[in-house]
């Protein structure tokens, strides 16, 4: 049974109620799932901004000055930190908590940090749950601040309306090799610390690698903008091409679409989490490990006992 009053609550954007309802998800509770399903009817609003890169691009900084420019226009933020250890350990956006402090007691921000537990795409596999839980709350924004650990980011790009990739001058020699995966994935580039040397070299490497992007006249061609987060220069340009991509996926009907797509690769996520979960009862783990030392002495192979438990799985289903 969900917990009493609690959909209520987050409805009415209790920040406690939020909080429990994503500590609940990430448990596995067993009616975590009839919660999401409750709050589903209340999501869809909120505009999800995806902020990731290499570590040390200043991400954090980043964010927090993204969401002080938000709360200035009244605006309501959600943020999730995917911290790559655990939750409130360091690495991710909650690792230097004095840094955001000055949001952190803003009635109108929400912050949770989330470990990754194991995910190497970068995003925790309750994140999106996660999102959904602030999204029925009612914010307007939420971002999600990933791990930084390269090309394997890729799983924000599922989750987000609109996807920045954060640089520094320094990427300027790895940008060709990063091309193949997280290159790709950005909506728009920012290149932040562009106060600092090589700042014009990296910004012809990324100039050039967009050259050679195939696009449309109605395809969206990602900018690049600099920025010092740190010192709050480049913020307004940053939310103005958050806006400005919003409006191109709105105006051409791809928002809807793009948001179908998500859907489409969760909802086989979790057909697939289920079918797992299903797959590997007990008498078919028992079965697999008792047919291993036939496999090592070369009496059957992996394939034979793969096919032999994953028929018995399929004799299962009504």
């Amino acid at each position: 049974m969900i917990p009493d009053k609690i959909i209520e609550r987050i409805f009415s954007k209790d920040k406690r109620a939020v909080s429990r309802a994503i500590s609940l998800i990430e448990t596995g509770n067993s009616y975590s799932t009839e919660l999401l399903k409750e709050l589903h009817k209340r999501i869809g609003r909120a505009y999800r901004i995806g902020i990731t890169g290499p570590p040390g691009a200043g991400k954090s900084t980043l964010t927090n000055q993204l969401t002080k420019f938000y709360r200035k226009q009244n605006k309501t933020v959600g943020i999730i930190a995917v911290d790559p250890t655990s939750p409130f350990t360091g690495g991710a956006l909650l690792g230097d908590r004095v840094r955001m402090s000055d949001i952190g007691s803003d009635e109108g921000v929400f912050i949770r940090s989330m470990a990754t537990r194991g995910s190497l795409g970068g995003l925790s596999k309750k994140t999106i749950d996660a999102a959904d839980i602030i999204d029925a709350a009612g914010y307007d924004y939420i971002i999600f601040e990933t791990v930084g650990v390269g090309q394997s980011e890729l799983d924000v790009a599922k989750a987000a309306d609109t996807t920045i990739v954060v640089l520094v001058p320094e990427s300027g020699d790895s940008i060709q090799a990063m091309k193949a995966g997280l290159m790709e994935i950005a909506d728009f580039f920012v290149l932040n610390k562009s106060d600092r040397p090589g700042s014009d070299s990296a910004l012809s490497a990324l100039k050039t690698i967009l050259m050679f992007r195939e696009h449309t006249e109605k395809s969206w061609l990602p900018n690049i903008l600099k920025a010092v987060a740190s010192e709050n220069t480049g913020t307004r340009e940053i939310a103005e091409e958050i806006a400005k991509h919003k409006n191109y996926l709105e105006a051409n009907g791809f928002l809807k679409t793009k948001r179908e797509e998500h859907y489409k690769v969760r909802i086989k996520e979790i057909v697939e989490h289920l079918m797992k979960n299903e797959l590997w009862r007990e008498h078919r783990a028992e079965s697999l490990d008792a047919s291993l030392a036939k496999v090592v002495e070369g009496e059957t192979s992996p394939y034979e006992i793969a096919e032999t438990l994953f028929n018995d799985f399929k004799s299962t289903i009504k």
